[in-house]
């Protein structure tokens, strides 16, 4: 047989290919033209470089993913760098999975235009070990690793649940020194995103719940307004220990909700886009995932709220119709008492009469107590606001309060500022007056020794409410020797138609809505209240702000 200069040619590159123990070698043009090809176990399937000379990636021996491939070939001679990839090539009926460095080769002058591969055939032990997952030798491991992913997912309805897993395998499959998924909140004007799970291998430090601003990470920033995934080779003096980045947005309904953030720290690294691809359809389906599982939390959590909310306020309506009875039967009873003439004398007929009337206001504060919650729930509750003495205020609080105290052996101490008198605070009269009357009445219903004090004092620090400045804040605060509240409860306080024990209520009678209602005022005032008990026994405070108007 008569050699050509040509097939000379091939063979001398293939003795040079084999001694350098390479398993294959090719050699291609930018267009994808195999200029050289060697595969020492080539001959088995009927592959040998007189077939492959002079064809093209798209004719015999095809890469699967030959948009991806073709990318990284454009890839390696615009960087003038190597890259490492995993390549499935078929040919006829074959499959085979190669693991490829492709690199340029650089010209004396001028731009590089062919690339060198040099690959090897995996084995599915190989498979296995790299990617931690069984695959069949004919399959593409980065599809079956997002398959895998996939499926993972869609068997939780649990968001922090679908995080981890995905963080997990996709640092894993990936082989990164961190894998984070960030929650984006475009609401938040600071800190909108988050890491809500991570995924580490090596001594890199944890980043999990920390919080970004965009405008101090660009390249957060960047995926986010572009909508699409951004990767960086090269990064030096990073301050998580960066050398690559691959960062994807994740989305539902057409909005990004969240990133999958990927961090080589230990080498530099090149990312394929077959890798950048697998990232970015996962970042598809891990948004909508995530969104939906956390609208079916939310509908779920809402749904418990709901059934206690109808608990609760069953047994308020029991309660409220006891409360309802008690002072109406008192207003009856005794008018009925005057009527049957049963009075022996006018002063006891009179007393009669003031019994009456105090049941009656009794019974009209508890209706107005359920006409202000149905207002503030219907949202319908409306606040005339203006400059109110603190003088005027507190005698009013000391005449109701002090009498009351006494009648039950307590004490009863107001303690002001020294400027009280020219202290003038903005709200609205009646409903501060309503506030602390609640507030000092429920004090002495829960203290059977010692006393009640109120402590007024002056924050003198311009702060704004509600579009508006004011010089400081008055606070108020009431104090009592009572029954207290246990620490696991005191977060119900302020929530509608709660009360703390129902043997207590029962007990000392009330409504449950006291605390909330002033909530509800002090807060469309422009202040803030708190409740404090060191636990059961030990007495309680509830202190609340309201703005200061001036110091006359």
């Amino acid at each position: 047989m008569r050699l050509t200069t040509s097939s000379i040619f091939q063979q001398n590159y293939d003795l040079k290919a084999e001694h350098l123990g390479a398993e294959l070698v090719f050699t291609q043009s930018v267009s994808g033209f195999y200029l050289y090809f060697y595969w020492d176990e080539g001959y088995k399937y009927g592959l040998n470089a007189e077939l492959i000379i002079g064809t093209t990636t798209e004719d015999l021996f095809v890469p699967v993913t030959l948009e991806a491939y073709n990318e990284s070939i454009r890839r390696v001679l615009e960087r003038r760098m190597p890259e490492q990839c995993y390549c499935l090539f078929t040919y006829q009926n074959y499959t085979f999975p190669f693991e490829l460095v492709i690199s340029p080769i650089l010209p004396k002058t001028g731009e590089p235009k062919t690339v060198l591969g040099i690959g090897h055939l995996l084995t599915t032990e190989e498979i296995d070990k790299n990617f931690h997952s069984p695959l069949p030798t004919h399959y593409d491991s980065y599809q079956y690793l997002l398959s895998q992913i996939t499926k993972k997912i869609r068997r939780t309805l649990k968001p922090d649940i679908i995080r981890q897993q995905t963080v997990d395998h996709l640092g894993k499959g990936l082989q990164v020194n961190r894998c984070l998924i960030l929650s984006y909140d475009p609401h938040l004007e600071q800190y909108p995103l988050k890491v809500e799970a991570e995924y580490r291998y090596g001594e890199e430090k944890s980043m999990l719940a920390c919080k970004f601003n965009l405008d101090s990470e660009v390249y957060l920033q960047q995926t986010l307004s572009r909508k699409e995934g951004i990767f960086v080779d090269l990064l030096e003096n990073d301050p998580f220990g960066q050398k690559s980045l691959l960062v994807v947005p994740t989305f539902y309904q057409n909005q990004p909700n969240g990133l999958i953030w990927l961090q080589q720290c230990d080498h530099h690294r090149y990312w394929n886009m077959t890798e950048i691809a697998l990232v970015q359809e996962l970042g598809d389906q891990l948004g909508s995932a995530i969104a939906q599982a956390t609208l079916y939390q939310e509908l779920k959590q809402a749904r418990i709220q709901a059934e206690e909310a109808s608990r609760l306020k069953s047994e308020f309506l029991a309660s409220t119709t006891h409360e309802l009875r008690t002072p109406l039967n008192g207003i009856i009873g005794f008018l009925k008492l005057i009527l049957d003439g049963m009075a022996d004398d006018e002063e006891e007929e009179k007393e009669f009469i003031e019994e009456a009337y105090n049941s009656a206001l009794h019974l009209l504060n508890i209706i107005n107590d359920i006409l202000d919650i149905a207002k503030i729930e219907a949202g319908k509750m409306e606040i005339s606001v203006s400059p109110v003495s603190l003088d005027e205020l507190c005698r009013k609080v000391e005449n109701f309060a002090r009498p009351q105290c006494e009648q039950k052996n307590l004490t009863f101490d107001l303690n002001l500022p020294t400027n009280y008198e020219k202290i003038v605070i903005y709200g609205n009269n009646q409903r501060i007056l309503q506030i602390i009357l609640n507030l000092v009445g429920n004090a002495m219903k829960f203290t059977h020794e010692g006393g009640v004090t109120v402590n007024i004092n002056v924050i003198e620090r311009k702060v704004i409410r509600h579009d508006q400045t004011f010089p400081g804040m008055v606070k108020i605060a009431v104090e009592d020797t009572g029954i207290g509240v246990p620490l696991d409860q005191q977060d119900k306080l302020f929530q509608n138609f709660v009360q703390i024990d129902g043997s207590l209520s029962k007990s000392y009678g009330g409504t449950g809505l006291g605390l909330a209602i002033s909530k509800k005022l002090i807060e469309k005032m422009g202040g803030t209240i708190n409740f404090f008990s060191m636990g059961e026994d030990l007495g309680s405070t509830v202190t609340f702000t309201i703005p200061l108007f001036e110091i006359i």
